[in-house]
């Protein structure tokens, strides 16, 4: 499993079995091609969780390339041809199985793939929805989808390793901590992850587990997080799951 990256901060993930491969959200064919040249593969399938530009910008040349088979969302504009996929749909690529689940919020129509079986530990592909410490805008969902999306989530096998697709790690943990200052496993966590940076190694994949310990997105339900968006908008419900989320999101889009 590969993350290769792309653009600033974009990663398109690979898999391969050393002779196909699968990848998730190329927005950019050119570090596909150069990594299936680099390694000999042959490219089986392309999945993609959700419409944005930076997320699908590869997949028709990708296809016309190598005639890979394309997988997305249902509910949104995908580059045509492709299998259109639903809540509880599966795509099975390189002998593994990959369970569709939708998590709308950052766009209305965003999936997600978990694949239960991989070395041992669960794969999550969870494009804009959850980030190490974060989770993406709501351009077009509400906070109570995403709160519902995220919930959905936090509640796979804590050992599923998380799979984003942006490097936004450590700007998501310099938020994080201020909204939960005194908690000590993000304090760990956010060291680790600027140590992995400062080798110019990726932050990713995080855990589930992880994610419920440190993610303020993943946490709304805590006393700490809701005070602390309440103090950030007093209009905010603490007993509300979605009206906390939707303060900690704005106040991240406000955040310097």
């Amino acid at each position: 499993m590969l993350p290769l990256p792309a653009f600033s901060d974009n990663y398109i993930w690979m898999l391969h079995d050393s002779r196909n491969a699968v990848v998730v959200d190329p927005g950019d064919a050119a570090p596909v091609l150069q990594a299936l040249r680099d390694m000999g593969l042959s490219l089986q399938a392309i999945l993609v969780t959700h419409h944005h530009g930076d997320h699908v910008g590869g997949v028709n040349s990708l296809r016309q390339t190598t005639g890979a088979a394309v997988y997305g969302p249902a509910g949104e504009n995908m580059p045509e041809p492709l299998t259109r996929l639903r809540h509880g749909d599966n795509v099975t690529a390189l002998g593994l199985r990959f369970e569709v689940l939708d998590v709308p919020g950052h766009t209305a129509g965003h999936i997600a793939y978990y694949c239960a079986g991989m070395d041992g530990a669960p794969l999550l592909f969870c494009g804009d929805t959850l980030f190490s410490g974060g989770c993406g805008r709501l351009f077009e969902g509400t906070p109570a989808q995403m709160q519902a999306s995220l919930d959905k989530l936090a509640a796979l096998p804590g050992n599923t390793r998380v799979c984003c697709a942006h490097e936004y790690t450590l700007s998501n943990l310099k938020f994080a901590l201020a909204v939960e200052p005194g908690n000590q496993a993000l304090q760990a966590y956010a060291s680790h992850c600027a140590a992995l940076r400062q080798a110019g190694q990726p932050t990713l994949p995080s855990h589930i587990a992880m994610e419920r310990a440190i993610n303020p997105f993943l946490r709304t339900r805590e006393a700490t997080v809701a005070q602390a968006a309440h103090g950030f908008d007093a209009q905010t419900d603490q007993r509300h799951a979605a009206s906390v989320l939707a303060a900690l999101r704005q106040w991240k889009n406000e955040f310097k």
